[in-house]
């Protein structure tokens, strides 16, 4: 069941004083929410199946294991789901030529937002997936290849655009260090396309991401955490 999920105020009551007990008796639930009895036991009944809040005794209820997760975000001041961080990878994909040559797999993003930039392959890390699940999933499906790979650090980049000071996202990355690589190369696909690049030849495309060297640095060096802010025009994202 997805943890995005449309929850009536009413339900979001319920849920917050369910977080700081371990039962809750119906009436009592009732007389929080200020509801009539036909009134509240309709929202009772669609949390429960929605499987966030189970019966647990007759006229008593509890959170659920879903239910528990799903409360534990909220944010009981304003009985809203707290916004989260994305959490995703970052490929970076090595390879060193025949003549001592360093070469990255730089891709070309052809889908909103940022249409147009190179950067790393990235990838969004699924529910249950541990981090290096995610590496090898994501770098088969983006560039058709496997590699040995280490988890080389932390990037948590936030972004805002440049005209207004709004935040448009807040991501933590995983750096992936890639190597060996084996396999034939993706070079085209629905949203975007691969292609060796030295460090300079990357540098010298008219859009790359500002996290950039950022990236390279996490794998190249000792530093295995960064925090960035970065701005992005309006025409840019």
């Amino acid at each position: 069941m997805s943890l995005e999920i449309n929850i009536h105020d009413a339900q979001m009551v319920i849920l917050r004083e369910l977080l700081f007990h371990p039962s809750v008796s119906f009436a009592k639930l009732q007389k929080i929410t200020g509801m009539s009895s036909d009134h509240f036991n309709f929202h009772l009944q669609k949390l429960v199946e929605l499987k966030l809040v189970e019966k647990v005794s007759r006229g008593t209820y509890s959170l659920s294991p879903r239910g528990k997760e799903y409360a534990n975000k909220l944010d009981t001041d304003s009985n809203t789901v707290e916004r989260q961080p994305k959490t995703a990878v970052i490929l970076a994909v090595e390879r060193l030529k025949k003549d001592g040559t360093k070469e990255y797999l730089f891709q070309e993003r052809l889908k909103q937002p940022y249409f147009g930039f190179w950067g790393f392959a990235t990838g969004k890390v699924r529910w249950g997936e541990t981090i290096t699940q995610t590496a090898e999933r994501e770098l088969l499906e983006e560039t058709g290849l496997y590699a040995d790979h280490r988890v080389a650090g932390v990037y948590h980049e936030l972004v805002y655009q440049q005209e207004t000071g709004e935040q448009l996202e807040d991501k933590i990355f995983f750096v992936v260090h890639c190597t060996n690589t084996k396999g034939k190369l993706l070079e085209e696909f629905e949203g975007g396309r691969n292609s060796w690049m030295t460090r300079e030849d990357a540098s010298a495309q008219p859009k790359i991401f500002t996290s950039f060297n950022i990236e390279i640095d996490i794998v190249t060096s000792d530093e295995t955490f960064i925090e960035h802010r970065v701005e992005y025009t309006k025409d840019l994202f």
